[in-house]
């Protein structure tokens, strides 16, 4: 499985607008963040999890050239809005794409994108195959894939786990049971926004204190906020299985 970080931002992004901080006016390419959103490779199959703002230029920057299913974490607008240029893929590959989620976030996708299910359609919208999923495994093309549902503060999320990958962005709380079906993972992807503390996300402590719970191979922190503090900085405070991600990376299992 190949592992690519396309973006590691939250959702106004890094640099912020207006901002002038440390971390916004970074040269380090590594403290520029894309909202968050992931690209996986295997077994012949390449999926995307959540479309944000960036997706366009997330796309581009990889070279992306197919694209097989989109997974859905949330409803979230940093998580969805980029889904209208899937349609270059539909061109190329003349199919339309599959999308997976919760009900809830489908009722999202219809809504905001309402274009693209009008009786009507002006052509050339995106074709998309919507797909709903609870919180049972399923599988695409063979590939077999476990939701974990975690908390948003009160907006139920799906992370997901493939093979003895587990992917977790948006949360500050996992139940036991969800716990269960992360433990034995060797990469684990969590979210940390900041030191301080928030009302919907992992700070770095609690991350840090999930990963120990966890105890993985190698973990890596998403979903990073400006207000998180540099990369160099960041990094010097991690244990030696910890990585603060960073746009572009790329890992393997």
């Amino acid at each position: 499985m190949n592992i690519t970080f396309l973006g590691t931002g939250t959702s106004q992004g890094v640099p912020v607008i207006g901002c002038n901080c440390k971390v916004c006016s970074s040269m380090d390419f590594r403290d520029k963040r894309l909202r968050t959103s992931l690209y996986l490779e295997i077994e012949g199959l390449n999926l995307v999890i959540d479309t944000g703002p960036d997706f366009r230029t997330q796309m581009l920057r990889e070279a992306v050239s197919s694209l097989d299913a989109v997974l859905f974490t949330h409803e979230h607008k940093d998580h969805t809005a980029g889904l209208d240029d899937i349609r270059p893929f539909n061109f190329k590959q003349q199919m339309d794409i599959p999308l997976y989620g919760t009900g809830q976030v489908l009722d999202q996708i219809k809504g905001e994108f309402s274009y693209i299910f009008a009786k009507n359609k002006y052509p050339g919208v995106p074709r998309v195959l919507l797909n709903e999923i609870s919180n049972s495994p399923f599988e695409i093309q063979g590939v077999r894939i476990t939701p974990i549902q975690v908390m948003h503060h009160k907006l139920p999320v799906f992370g997901f786990r493939v093979g003895d990958f587990t992917y977790i962005t948006d949360a500050n709380y996992i139940s036991p049971e969800e716990i269960k079906k992360i433990k034995g993972t060797k990469i684990l992807v969590i979210n940390a926004l900041q030191i301080k503390p928030h009302i919907s996300h992992f700070t770095l402590a609690e991350a840090l204190e999930f990963i120990a719970l966890i105890a993985p191979e190698k973990a890596y922190l998403t979903h990073i906020s400006h207000q998180m503090g540099t990369h160099q900085e960041v990094s010097q405070l991690l244990p030696p299985n910890v990585m603060i991600a960073y746009d572009g990376l790329k890992t393997t299992i």
